[in-house]
């Protein structure tokens, strides 16, 4: 007998042969959101540079409601987060997951309604914002009608996106569309979580939270809308659109793995740090900075594994100018996550904080991250979509030279502003008084900067109108590619594919969608959870203080006026307890003053100076003259006259309202007070205008300066501040 010395080993057993099937890619829907990039860019960025060039010269504010910085600042961020930025991640992912997943959309009815409902809420908030309809919460103002639109106009993207998925003719998922899945589940969960309030009218609702625990849920949202629509949807468009500009696959499978997980999960514990030093437990705070110094690894570990996908490609980044944008957009993501760390450590934090440094370190990301990798998509895709050559390749460098031109003009005068704020305020003289005492002496300084901000903004979007020409003879020269016809075998079931769970050890969940979803919602779900509830749950996070009470009626209309202006752009309502601020300010913030707050506002940065113990401060008068022509209180000061709250009579008819809601939601009112809130009010009103009758000033006490003063002078009275504090707040 004849022994075979090689045992056979069983082989494994190839799939059946499968037909081509032939479909057709969507590309139309590609080419509308491409266009509405372009369009909302140029719109949100021109409302920056106006808003920039206010700061700078008061006059700009065009002595309007509609066009003050405080209406407008929300409009800019919204223009250019979600309808500049929100349309480049709807390209970039419609032209992306279609070709990944070898199947056209799901649904072109869904892909239009999701066109078109998107458009339709970047409409609604180019009016509501100027009109003062606003919740005053940073990168959520949009008040409630909107937010349910937002909310069923998502749902109509994750529709078509998971169909998209399910009907895939490739089993694996690529690194992108874990991204993707990613940043649908997130935003759900943030936009939902933050946008809970009761609706007071169909255009104003008060917050569901209040204080502390609004501040909270407000940043844990804020700072992950910048992580989950600012960076891991763009993350996905790197992974897909750097290795096809580049020809070469992604560097390593294994770092995207790390990548990933290790993002989403750190990311959301980071919120926190926009916190640090005011009246949030110092665990919560402690979370943020230890988990903010954590994410700097992941990130860097995306950044590297971009630009070393380009390794062996120099040559080509030289000639090609969408390289050159890709390169310099995941260095400024690198830029960045590296700065973000390091400005959530306390001692950093302390100098930086409200200050432009925090502008700048923004608009770093916003400018080179999201606005370049844009650019650098649309320049790729646009000779694809009309099947001809770009145009011009020597204007795409051009304006590669120009934006990053305009960048370095941004950001160094930024920093430089917010250097000379972070120091000027924390001076102190030989005799141990503050250098600068007068919040103005630091406006001053840097008023140069907000000029040379102003330029950089306009040689940015100078840019921005040279691709739109170039982009637009491009596709002149060609013709729409509308269906894009494409071929591939059918999915096998995952019963009948020997292959369905072969290979690296991660193919289990990557191959499942629905599982990638869930682990994806736990990853991100652990730190929201353990940061909210036990601030939510255990009473002395925010301890109790007696003598805080309610707003009176007339203090909430003016509290509402307050909101509707956007004074909180420009003015904090946070005292840290540093002594440089209790000097300038008063008594430090504590957490029980908030409990009423609904919204907070704490607000993110200075341009004026805080305001927590402002009230009983100077006298009816000086707010009157101040908000009329602020420099005839404040020589030189920039800002500008609210003339209108003169003229504007204070909107009694939905007080009742807004009383009996705030009683649902805890605020202690006397029972039935709603149905004598008017009366009361008026009454305030009455003894404000006695007041200024003293000073020669005749006003009526049915104006909205009247409820402003009256909100302005409540502030930071709840609690005792010793004498010799109260004689240098809000200079």
């Amino acid at each position: 007998m004849i022994v075979d010395p090689k045992p056979q080993v069983a082989q494994p057993q190839a799939p059946p042969t499968r037909a081509l099937e032939t479909f057709f890619y969507d590309n139309k829907i590609v080419r509308d959101f491409g266009i509405a990039t372009i369009f909302w860019g140029i719109a949100g960025m021109l409302v920056g540079i106006l808003a920039a060039f206010q700061l700078a010269q008061p006059d700009v504010n065009m002595h309007t409601s509609f066009t003050t910085f405080g209406r407008i600042r929300p409009l800019h961020t919204n223009a250019v987060i979600f309808a500049f930025v929100g349309n480049g991640i709807f390209m970039g992912v419609y032209y992306s997951l279609q070709r990944l997943c070898k199947t056209p959309m799901y649904s072109k009815k869904l892909s239009k309604l999701h066109f078109w409902g998107w458009q339709l809420i970047i409409l609604s908030a180019l009016i509501s914002l100027p009109m003062g309809f606003t919740t005053s919460k940073e990168y959520a103002e949009l008040e409630w009608p909107i937010d349910i639109a937002i909310t069923l106009v998502w749902v109509v993207f994750g529709w078509n996106m998971f169909g998209t998925i399910a009907q895939r003719r490739e089993r694996h998922l690529y690194v992108g569309i874990w991204f993707y899945i990613a940043t649908f589940i997130t935003v759900a969960v943030l936009h939902i979580v933050n946008s809970m309030a009761v609706p007071v009218s169909f255009m104003k609702s008060y917050s569901a939270y209040a204080g502390v625990q609004d501040a909270l849920v407000q940043w844990w949202y804020g700072h992950n809308a910048v992580a989950f629509f600012l960076t891991t949807p763009y993350l996905g468009l790197m992974y897909y659109f750097l290795p096809k500009a580049a020809g070469r696959p992604v560097y390593s499978y294994r770092l995207s793995i790390i990548h990933f997980w290790s993002l989403i999960f750190i990311y959301i514990w980071a919120g926190p740090h926009h916190l640090l030093y005011t009246s949030l437990p110092d665990w919560a705070q402690s979370l943020g900075v230890a988990f903010s110094v954590m994410l700097l690894a992941p990130s860097w570990g995306g950044m590297i594994n971009g630009l070393l996908t380009l390794r062996g490609a120099w040559d080509k980044v030289r000639e090609e100018p969408v390289l050159k944008f890709l390169v310099v957009a995941i260095t400024a993501y690198g830029m960045a996550t590296f700065e973000g760390p390091m400005l959530s450590l306390k001692n950093v934090n302390a100098i930086a904080h409200f200050t432009d440094w925090i502008v700048a370190h923004v608009h770093v990301g916003a400018l080179g991250w999201n606005g370049f990798l844009t650019f650098a998509m649309l320049y790729w895709l646009w000779p694809r979509l009309y099947r001809t050559p770009l145009y011009s390749k020597k204007l795409a460098n051009t304006h590669f030279l120009i934006g990053t031109i305009g960048i370095l003009f941004y950001a160094l005068p930024m920093y430089w502003a917010g250097f000379t704020q972070g120091l000027m305020w924390k001076q102190f003289n030989a005799e141990g008084m503050l250098q600068y005492p007068n919040f103005l002496e630091t406006v001053l300084q840097i008023v140069p900067m907000y000029y040379l901000r102003g330029i950089g903004g306009v040689l940015y979007l100078s840019g921005v109108f040279l691709m739109l020409y170039n982009l637009v003879k491009t596709a002149r020269a060609g013709s729409l590619l509308a269906d894009e016809k494409a071929q591939a075998p059918a999915l096998l079931p995952a019963t009948e594919d020997p292959h369905a769970d072969a290979g690296h050890w991660h193919r289990w969940i990557e191959r499942r969608p629905v599982q990638m979803a869930v682990w994806a919602t736990v990853a991100i779900g652990i730190g929201g959870a353990v940061e909210m509830i036990p601030t939510f749950l255990i009473k002395s996070n925010v301890p109790t203080i007696a003598s805080v009470k309610p707003y009176t009626s007339l203090e909430l209309q003016g509290r509402d006026i307050y909101i509707k202006e956007g004074c909180s752009n420009c003015h904090t309502q946070m005292v840290r307890p540093f002594r440089s601020e209790t000097e300038r300010y008063g008594e430090y913030s504590k957490a029980g003053e908030f409990v009423y707050d609904r919204p907070f506002l704490w607000g993110s940065k200075r341009t004026g100076p805080d305001l927590h113990r402002v009230g009983a401060k100077y006298p009816h008068s000086w707010h009157y003259n101040h908000m009329l022509d602020p420099t005839s209180m404040s020589p030189g000061s920039i800002m500008p006259p609210y003339p209108w709250l003169f003229e504007n009579d204070i909107d009694y008819s939905t007080l009742p309202k807004k009383i009996r809601v705030l009683q649902g939601l805890g605020t202690p009112y006397p029972a039935g007070y709603d149905k004598q809130a008017v009366a009361d009010a008026r009454r305030q009103a009455d003894g404000i205008v006695q007041e200024l009758k003293k000073e020669q000033i005749e006003v009526k006490s049915d104006k909205e300066i009247v409820a402003l003063i009256a909100y302005l002078q409540r502030l930071g009275t709840d609690i005792k501040v010793k004498p010799e504090q109260a004689a240098a707040s809000a200079q």
